[in-house]
């Protein structure tokens, strides 16, 4: 069984900046993927960023230039750092994986940001 755990959210003062973390455990063959997305009150969930295996990311229009997503591969850890956070980056992020072809979420960290 995989499981996926978040930290690193909560309140913040619009232009400033947080930094999630997820790690991964379990049995753990090969991550292909590992990623955050986030969910507002009343909307659907959304992808924020996505990093490969190989390296390549990718990023929403929104966050892109404000927020760096990272992976550790050895410690099977995946981060975000988010800077010039603005109010409507307030949501619910939600850590994801993809190993041996099926995906797996975290139960989400609350990222809310104050005008």
């Amino acid at each position: 069984q995989v499981q996926l755990v978040e930290s690193g959210g909560g309140l913040v003062q619009a232009g400033g900046s947080l930094r999630l973390s997820c790690a991964a455990s379990g049995i753990i063959v090969r991550i292909a993927a590992m990623g955050w997305y986030r969910q507002a009150p009343g909307k659907q969930r959304e992808l924020v960023a996505r990093i490969f295996s190989g390296g390549s990311t990718n990023y929403a229009d929104s966050v892109r230039g404000r927020f760096t997503i990272s992976r550790d591969n050895a410690e099977n850890k995946v981060y975000l750092q988010m800077n010039s956070l603005k109010p409507e980056d307030t949501a619910a992020y939600y850590c994801y994986a993809l190993i041996s072809g099926t995906d797996y979420w975290g139960s989400g960290t609350q990222v809310t940001v104050s005008s």
